[in-house]
């Protein structure tokens, strides 16, 4: 950890401490400066005026600064006992953090990880769906997780009991990639008898939390977990779950993402199938029969390793950077117009950019300007 990831891990604790401020609010107030560190130097008056914060933030936010010292004493032994459990962490500023989740309304400021981060930059798909799927459930996440897998797509579901479970292990069993995302800190198993697929997950993969460790699984934090479950995949697809199941959470958060919902149908007057049968029927949820299905509305899938074996050098893009080196041409466009062409926000652009020029890829000109080499 460098001294800016440190720093911003810092200022991020100590933000996310502040009475009455969560993701949401914090998020609002770096918006606002477009600078972590720039929040630090404003006064009363300035915080006190940002919409949705008032006399009341404004007091508590300054309280807080006064305790930036405590709060890096409080990081040195946070940062010490995960190193301890080989846990990592990075920041939404970091590079590691997943360009997709980035984009959502709610994303987690903070992420630990056990494993490989690499697999963080993976295309992936979410499987998910009850805790108690029947015969039919599991063979058709056997099915669907198998064949993606040769697919080379990369599995993200939540290591709960049933269709995650199944899901993760069959990925496992069949040399492929998978992200479990759990709601509970990354030294508390749960459910406990998956201990030996956490550890293999980790081996293959990547467990990642928003939670620090020694959090326990309490049930309001399954709910925020699936959002980052969605959030970090280009789909969801359910496999069986009730009509008030999780899994119909996960599909809900993927819909407001801007995300594919994929559902495979099930047997009626099956209490498992009654989520997943609700969902196609309102028009929420494709209905697929087999991995074509779902790969068919999502071509990124199928062309991504096409278009990345004939680009220049063969030099490897995540998904947002071939998408801006394929808006440009050898006219030079203005950040603005390749912003407002590619749907991503202008400092994001700036970042995958950035990169693009570091790759030989592309050339910044005068007035942020830019041409495609």
């Amino acid at each position: 950890m460098n001294k800016t990831q440190y720093d911003n891990f810092v200022k991020l604790k100590l933000l996310l401490s502040v009475e009455g401020f969560g993701n949401v609010k914090v998020l609002n107030l770096i918006r606002k400066t477009n600078n972590l560190s720039e929040i630090f130097d404003l006064g009363f008056n300035q915080i006190a005026s940002i919409e949705g914060f008032g006399i009341s933030s404004a007091n508590n936010l300054l309280k807080a600064f006064d305790k930036i010292h405590e709060f890096k004493y409080l990081a040195d032994e946070e940062i010490e006992a995960i190193s301890k459990e080989n846990v990592k962490l990075f920041t939404v500023f970091d590079p590691e953090f997943h360009p997709l989740l980035k984009q959502i309304y709610d994303p987690p400021l903070i992420l630990y990880y056990k494993g490989n981060s690499e697999i963080l930059k993976e295309n992936s798909i979410a499987i998910v769906g009850t805790r108690n799927p029947t015969n039919y459930g599991k063979v058709q996440t056997e099915r669907f997780s198998k064949e993606l897998v040769e697919k080379g797509i990369c599995i993200i579901s939540g290591m709960a009991r049933g269709i995650d479970s199944v899901a993760q292990n069959t990925v496992i069993r069949n040399g492929g990639k998978t992200i479990a995302v759990i709601g509970s800190g990354l030294d508390v198993i749960y459910p406990p008898e998956n201990k030996k697929l956490f550890e293999q997950i980790c081996e293959n993969g990547a467990v990642i939390s928003e939670y620090k460790l020694g959090t326990q699984p309490d049930a309001q934090n399954f709910p925020r977990r699936n959002r980052i479950i969605s959030g970090m995949s280009l789909g969801t697809l359910i496999i069986e779950t009730k009509h008030n199941g999780g899994a119909m959470l996960t599909g809900a958060f993927a819909l407001e993402q801007n995300r594919e919902v994929f559902a495979v149908p099930g047997n009626l007057g099956v209490n498992q199938s009654e989520g997943t049968n609700r969902m196609i029927q309102q028009g929420n949820a494709k209905l697929v029969t087999n991995v074509d299905d779902v790969l068919e509305e999502l071509p990124l899938l199928q062309k991504a390793k096409e278009k990345l074996e004939t680009k220049k050098l063969n030099i490897e893009l995540n998904l947002f950077e071939e998408k801006i080196y394929d808006t440009l041409n050898a006219d030079p466009f203005h950040i603005d117009k390749i912003a407002d062409e590619t749907k991503i926000n202008t400092s994001d652009c700036l970042v995958y950019l950035l990169s693009l020029e570091f790759k030989g890829l592309v050339k910044q000109l005068p007035g942020k300007m830019f041409v495609k080499l």
